[in-house]
């Protein structure tokens, strides 16, 4: 709805009555006739005073749109048409403006739409507090918590296809801004018997089949499940597939909002391994075995499935088969182990998957609680959102369907208290007169069943804890006994004899009648749903389990603390919840939502009337109205009051100049309203009768007509009035524009044609004058040229006799040179790249110049060597000297030559200055290290090879242990005489040492390297600098080395290699060391 079509007033284009407490008459078919005009015409929402009455229209409606929430914000809860965003704008603006905690209770029959209304009321409180990364992701942890818990807690049954199966009250926290700070979530009594058993065309909890729906295969392989619902026992097969719900979509949503709410990766992926061993407790079958003392015990028909679970909940196999086929009873100091029976098995195995979805729930809320709970220790405002089961009335009614009726009459007592409070306390607050107002108090109800001495919780706890045989049946006649003069409670088997002929009311049942109507319930199970036992085994059985989540729901199953007292009930368990939530609620001011039921099709525009009046009797609405206009039906502050009615008055229309509560006064005297029929407190006008009201509404209709009439004569007049002033305006306008016009057009042709004859003037003066000027341009012209001709003659005249003599000279020397001009100019378009290694050159053009074309050649070749070796650094020109020594020395006479052009001779491989291994060898050596290689030296005898440290200095070739740095044999660079080496691809070389010198006692050293070229160049460089003389370099594939007293002959020799390409070194006799090279 846009801004300018919102209402103003709850009043205003009412569609039937917006607020009950107004409908006149008052009773159940106008009640009813009203919710149905309203329903039908798309308003769902309607007003008992404070209390929102909500028809779940069962589709999509636009009336929940970020506009919607704007125009409801910060508006008087009656200002526009009844909406739940005025409930909750209300609640939220008590708690932030007038600190009060709020609480707003949502009730109704399962599909009514509770759920749904709590969300709305959560995505409104979020919408409209503050903004900030901090205040949003508290926002979003708290609305995603929602997926999640409905996943785990709601269920498609035959009137909801997502009803919720446990009641949830949720405490939101906020800070004195309004901004939330966290919540805190209590859970009341999941409906954990649907995990093993769901009543026919409902399903089991949504998230079974969520996960066989949405998990990949890899995950559902890792789970050891199967995507085939058929596959499990505890999935119902009628109603696996709802129509509009996509479970896979679902899946995904619900993993996305466990991970913002906070759930870490190895958290969901335990909680999924716990739903997946829920799943496969079902498939567990057991068959009868006799013993040999004659009792029967079970087995374990097909131990696959027992075997998959233990996997993936890490127990062993044998704990787990041995609980489910004995029961170990411990009592003081004595342990009796009994077997089991195939009912006792199947109980067991139920109870085990029941106990393990309900604590696995559990764990899931304090989680939740864990990430959503404020973070600060402030002071806080609160907000309670209670959405709980509604009144439950079906064919079969057990335990569930009592202690959830049983919170219910709790709900309804004091719905009814805080109602008739709040009456009370505006009464007082207004100096309104308070009268005494008669309801039904359903209090008598509650202490039936929750009074610790005589009520039925109490009788039940009591039958479950006695010793000897307890029966459902021992319970009934202990009801009976007690509760049999009761007038609320009925039973066929009673001492009240006029039931004793009731056939509606069968021998097993009792019935009891509520608020909303009578309930028959069957007492078969209250017994064991009461005590809700799990075997102790199974209880140790999980504790055992290595699965961490499954180890921590099972802290009873510790022996170290082992407790023989009895658990706690059910019953018990959930009373002492109950107590505490209404202890809450008294603390907060009360809001209500009370949701109806239109149909039971779950289809939209079916208002099923028999339904909803069923409804509105159990929900009290009537008797609420009734308490609600039992003094006065509708109030209003003066303010709004006066500005609705004041134009009823001649003196408040337009505008009051006074108090508001006096202009009321003046407007209520002049219209001669009855003084019984209403009564001004403090700040509010108080009307008794609806029919005043709806009589001060047809008169302001009525004037309102009035009015509008007067405003459109108004209207119409200053209308024709500005017509005709624009029309006499325009007129004059129109005319003074004329005439402007026919003065403009008359003055343009006058000057129109005196700009004719004066251009015809100008063009023959004009014209005149080209003439004349014309003609003194010809006459300077053949004077020009006359003279031109006669100049012309004379100078060829007096050179003629010059010309013969020198023309040929001339002509040869004038067409050389443009030749020679021509040649360079194209030959500085067509230089090539300045890099040296470019051999590009422009051809020659002509013949005579090819001398000088070489030259040119040459000269540029030069230039750009200079300009090239001019960038280099000190250190670049020391490495190219040394590469030019290299080409200088084994360029076309090594074989590996090649390989080491693009090598940077790089001298210090070892680092050893900074190597610590190397500190005494550096110690040792006071010199420049040219070289400091690894080579390997050949051994004179037998020609292997021994790795030594090889390095030259300025004045010496020294020799080191690779090992421990110690020097073996130092050679003065005068004593080396002569280096030799082969011409093919190895790195061997010989060090040839001057005969007689004290380094050559051993002989000359054969060394191997893989940076040879480098080696010989260095040496051959440092000797030549040291020495003054040229360092020898023989280059033979034959030459003679000696060896102490013995000259021996290196030969290389072509040959494949066991190495692969590794040259090798063979003594092979006492002159021959053969060298051979692949």
């Amino acid at each position: 709805m846009a801004k300018m079509e919102v209402k103003s007033s709850l009043l205003d284009n009412m569609i039937g009555v917006g607020d009950m407490v107004l409908l006149e008459p008052l009773n159940e078919e106008s009640f009813i006739n009203n919710l149905k005009k309203r329903f039908d015409h798309n308003e769902i929402y309607t007003y008992i005073g404070s209390v929102v009455i909500s028809v779940n229209p069962y589709r999509s409606l636009p009336i929940y749109s970020p506009e919607k929430v704007e125009d409801y914000r910060n508006r008087n809860f009656y200002e526009l048409s009844p909406h739940i965003f005025a409930l909750s704008d209300e609640a939220y603006r008590s708690l932030r403006d007038q600190d009060k905690d709020q609480c707003i209770l949502i009730t109704g029959e399962s599909g009514a739409g509770k759920t749904e209304a709590s969300k709305l009321v959560m995505s409104y409180v979020a919408a409209v507090c503050g903004k900030g990364a901090e205040v949003n992701q508290v926002k979003e942890q708290l609305l995603q918590s929602n997926p999640v818990l409905e996943a785990f807690g709601n269920a498609k049954t035959v009137r909801n296809d997502n009803s919720s199966r446990f009641g949830k009250y949720m405490d939101i926290e906020f800070d004195f801004k309004g901004d939330p700070l966290g919540g805190v979530i209590s859970n009341y009594l999941l409906e954990k018997s649907r995990v093993v058993k769901q009543p026919r065309g409902e399903r089991n909890f949504h998230v079974f089949y969520q996960l066989l729906s949405g998990a990949s295969e890899e995950l559902l392989h890792k789970l050891k499940l199967e995507r085939d619902f058929s596959r499990y026992n505890y999935l119902s097969l009628d109603s696996a597939q709802v129509n509009g719900v996509d479970d896979a979509a679902n899946f995904r949503t619900v993993r996305n909002a466990m991970q913002i709410v906070g759930f870490m990766d190895h958290e969901a992926e335990s909680v999924l391994e716990v739903v997946a061993a829920v799943l496969k407790l079902g498939n567990i079958e057991f068959k009868p075995e006799s013993r040999v003392n004659g009792l029967d015990e079970s087995k374990i028909k097909d131990k696959n499935e027992l075997k998959e679970i233990c996997e993936l909940t890490s127990i062993d196999q044998s704990v787990l088969e041995r609980a489910f086929s004995f029961r170990t009873v411990e009592a003081k100091q004595e342990k009796v182990s009994t077997t089991l029976n195939v009912a006792q098995a199947y109980y067991a195995r139920d109870a085990l998957a029941k106990n393990l979805y309900s604590r696995l729930f559990s764990w899931l809320v304090n989680r939740i609680n864990e990430s959503i709970k404020a973070q600060t220790k402030v002071r806080k405002k609160v907000m309670g959102v209670l959405d709980i089961y509604g009144f439950e009335i079906f064919e079969d009614n057990s335990f569930e369907q009592f202690i959830i009726n049983y919170c219910n009459e709790k709900l309804q007592q004091i719905f009814i208290e805080l109602t008739l409070k709040e009456e009370q306390e505006e009464y007082i607050r207004e100096d309104i007169e308070w009268t005494h107002i008669d309801y039904f108090n359903n209090a008598i109800i509650c202490d039936l069943i929750e009074n610790n001495t005589n009520g039925i919780l109490a009788m039940l706890d009591e039958e479950c804890l006695r010793p000897g045989t307890v029966t459902d049946e021992t319970f009934l006649e202990k009801l009976n006994q007690i509760c049999a003069t009761h007038q609320h409670f009925e039973s066929r088997m009673s001492k009240c004899s006029r039931f004793l002929n009731d056939t509606s009311l069968p021998h097993s049942c009792f019935r009891i009648q509520h608020y909303a109507g009578k309930v028959l319930y069957q007492v078969e199970g209250f017994v064991d749903k009461n005590n809700d036992l799990l075997y102790r085994d199974l209880s140790q059985a999980m504790w055992k389990a290595g699965h961490a989540l499954i180890k921590s729901l099972f802290p009873e199953g510790n022996p170290a603390k082992i407790n023989l007292k009895r658990p706690p009930t059910a019953g018990s368990q959930f009373k002492a919840s109950v107590a505490t939530l209404m202890r809450n609620l008294q603390t907060k001011n009360p809001n209500y939502i009370r949701c109806i039921k239109p149909n039971d099709k779950k289809a939209a525009h079916i208002f099923n009337e028999s339904l909803v009046c069923h409804q509105i009797r159990y929900l009290g609405l009537l008797e609420n109205v009734r308490v609600r206009r039992a003094g006065y039906a509708f109030r209003q502050a003066y303010e709004p009051c006066l500005e609705r009615y004041k134009m009823l008055c001649k003196q408040t229309w337009p505008h009051w100049k006074g108090p508001a509560r006096s202009g009321v006064e003046v407007l209520f005297n002049e219209l001669e309203v009855p003084v019984e029929e209403y009564s001004f407190g403090r700040s509010k006008i108080f009307i008794r009768n609806p029919r005043t009201l709806f009589k001060l509404e047809d008169l302001r209709k009525q004037r309102l007509e009035d009015l509008a009439t007067l405003i459109q004569k108004i209207y119409r007049g200053w209308k024709c009035r500005t017509h005709f002033l624009l029309m006499k305006k325009s007129q004059i306008v129109i005319a003074a524009w004329y005439r402007r016009y026919a003065q403009q057009k008359r003055y343009q042709q006058i000057k129109s044609s005196a700009l004719v004859i004066q251009s015809y003037i100008r063009g023959w003066k004009a014209r005149k004058i080209l003439r004349e000027l014309k003609h003194q341009k010809r006459c300077q012209e053949a004077a020009t040229t006359i003279a031109a001709y006669w100049h012309g003659a004379q100078v060829r005249r007096e050179y003629r006799k010059f010309f013969r003599a020198n023309a040929g000279k001339k002509i040869y020397e004038f067409t050389l040179q443009r030749i020679v001009q021509k040649y360079f100019l194209e030959m500085k378009n067509k230089m090539p790249s300045l890099s040296p290694i470019d051999k590009n050159w422009p051809s020659r053009p002509y013949l005579f110049l090819d001398s000088t074309h070489k030259e040119l050649k040459r000269i540029f070749h030069l230039w750009r060597c200079k300009k090239y070796r001019d960038q280099f650094t000190d250190q670049q020109k020391l490495i190219y000297e040394e590469k030019l020594e290299a080409s200088e020395l084994f360029k076309d006479k090594k074989a590996l030559y090649p390989s080491s052009v693009g090598q940077p001779f790089q001298g210090a491989y070892l680092e050893i200055n900074k190597n610590p291994k190397y500190k005494k060898l550096k110690d040792a050596i006071e010199e420049k290290i040219i070289i400091a290689e690894i080579v390997n030296k050949i051994n004179r005898a037998n020609g292997k090879s021994t790795s030594r440290i090889f390095l030259l200095t300025n004045n010496n070739l020294l020799l080191a242990d690779q090992k421990s740095g110690q020097i073996k044999s130092e050679v003065p660079l005068g004593d080396v005489t002569k280096v030799s080496m082969s011409s093919q691809n190895d790195g061997f070389f010989a060090v040839h040492l001057k005969e007689g010198s004290e380094a050559a006692s051993k002989g000359d050293f054969l060394f191997s390297s893989d940076h040879l070229i480098e080696m010989a160049t260095k040496l051959y460089r440092t000797t030549l600098s040291q020495t003054k003389q040229k360092l020898n370099i023989e280059i033979s594939d034959e030459f003679l080395v000696q060896f102490r007293q013995d000259k021996v002959c290196v030969k290389f020799i072509q040959g494949s290699q066991k190495n692969g390409s590794v040259p090798t070194c063979k003594r092979k006799n006492n002159r021959l060391l053969e060298v051979a090279v692949p």
